[in-house]
């Protein structure tokens, strides 16, 4: 089995090789191919991931290239890790909303679409090189922002799943709350990507005894730190929302916070100096504990999950991924790409039938799905136009005059990313 990973030279990458190599019994990997532009990046992860499969008795082939059709060429997997930019168009799209009064984030608000359309028509030129080299190959999409980008390669008409690690990291965060292992819990998370809510928790399969109510009664205070959300809201919401929704719940206070501190991005270009230097270390065969702090926990499972049960190896029936939404949720178009429980396998994605869901969601949902169809149009088609729309429809946004600026400061921090500009 070849699998190729575009972005290999990502700090992110020995975490997904620590994975491929402690679960090579679901994916059993024969050749590893890193692709990435940046060639003396790419060698230090590549040397760290040959150790990393060395020490753990892995005897498959890792290679690394810079040449895109012959890393791509005979895979039967491709995932996409890529920051078209790097740091710096990050550090760009955390600061430039804030002079707005708006949230500066690379995956939402106006740091979202900037990502957006620097983004898509990159990931299509790759998809499109990928079917031209081997058209039967699956694209496993990382890629932010994941579902704008996914739905531009389904649209596209490409064999293509997108994959986040907000699910896997409460399924974990709760099996450790109570007392099992992450296999038994059964997560009702519905929304999109990067705005979803953990509506139940079942315990043994989607049938099984929802323990939501306990976990919160039990737990309230960990989940509303880890959220940095007050406790009271998860009482009465009676839900788990993602992370990402404070954006939306606490947008002043967000605001007010970022403009006070140094920008992740920033954080993490330094942790991403340090994390390069340990790997050109020789002696250094294993993950460093740093790179926990860089982000992406549990990535790398389910990656493995998700690339075996498209693969028809041994990944798990149910997985949460991003796919057309198909009905799934009757108030979003068919081609909507929703993040929600999937039965996963060698025919792709199928979610799992829905709960009917409360208005204070759904219409969240709806209005961000809105604002995903006019940012795709401005990633494919651009124009000033096609960018203040997106901005206006967004409710991070919203206003005529902030949606203005934006698009003015969007389009001067990303003139070299955008052909049309």
């Amino acid at each position: 089995m070849k699998l190729t990973v575009v972005g290999g030279g990502s700090t992110y990458t020995p975490e997904l090789i620590d994975g491929f190599a402690r679960l090579r019994d679901t994916l059993p990997i024969t050749e590893l191919v890193l692709v990435d532009p940046a060639a003396e990046r790419l060698e230090l992860v590549g040397g760290l991931a040959r150790r990393i499969f060395a020490k753990q008795d892995h005897d498959g082939r890792i290679v690394t290239t810079t040449d895109l059709d012959a890393g791509v060429e005979g895979a039967d997997a491709v995932l996409l890790q890529l920051r078209v930019g790097g740091q710096a168009a990050r550090e760009q799209d955390e600061t430039w909303p804030l002079e707005c009064g708006c949230v500066g984030q690379e995956t939402t608000g106006a740091g979202g679409l900037a990502k957006a359309l620097r983004t898509v028509p990159v990931v299509l030129d790759i998809a499109e090189r990928v079917r031209r080299t081997n058209p039967d190959a699956w694209i496993i999409d990382f890629t932010n922002p994941v579902g704008i980008v996914t739905r531009a390669l389904l649209q596209a008409g490409h064999k293509a799943v997108g994959l986040c690690n907000v699910a896997i990291g409460f399924q974990r965060k709760f099996a450790k709350l109570l007392g099992v292992t992450p296999s038994e819990v059964h997560l009702d998370h519905v929304g999109l990507n990067h705005l979803t809510w953990e509506r139940s928790v079942r315990i043994g399969g989607p049938e099984g005894e929802n323990v939501l109510p306990r976990l919160l009664a039990e737990h309230g205070d960990a989940i509303a730190d880890d959220l940095r959300l007050p406790r009271p809201v998860l009482d009465r919401l009676g839900v788990v929302p993602s992370y990402y929704l404070r954006y939306f719940y606490a947008h002043d206070e967000v605001v007010r916070e970022l403009g006070t501190k140094p920008s992740r991005a920033a954080e993490v270009a330094a942790m991403e100096r340090e994390l390069l230097e340990m790997y050109g270390d020789p002696a250094l065969d294993e993950k460093p504990a740093l790179l926990a702090k860089r982000g992406g926990a549990f990535y790398s499972e389910a990656a493995v999950d998700l690339a075996a049960s498209l693969l028809g190896g041994g990944g798990s029936p149910y997985q949460v991924v991003n796919t057309y939404n198909n009905g799934t949720l009757p108030f979003l178009p068919d081609d909507a790409v929703i993040e929600a429980q999937a039965a996963v396998g060698a025919h792709g994605a199928t979610p799992l039938p829905v709960a009917p869901v409360d208005p204070l969601y759904a219409g969240l949902i709806a209005n961000v799905t809105a604002y995903e169809d006019l940012a795709l149009e401005a990633a494919l088609r651009g124009g000033r136009d096609r960018v203040f729309k997106a901005l206006l429809a967004h409710p991070l946004v919203g206003q005529y005059a902030y949606a203005d600026g934006l698009t003015d400061r969007l389009i001067a921090h990303n003139r070299e990313h955008l052909a049309w500009a």
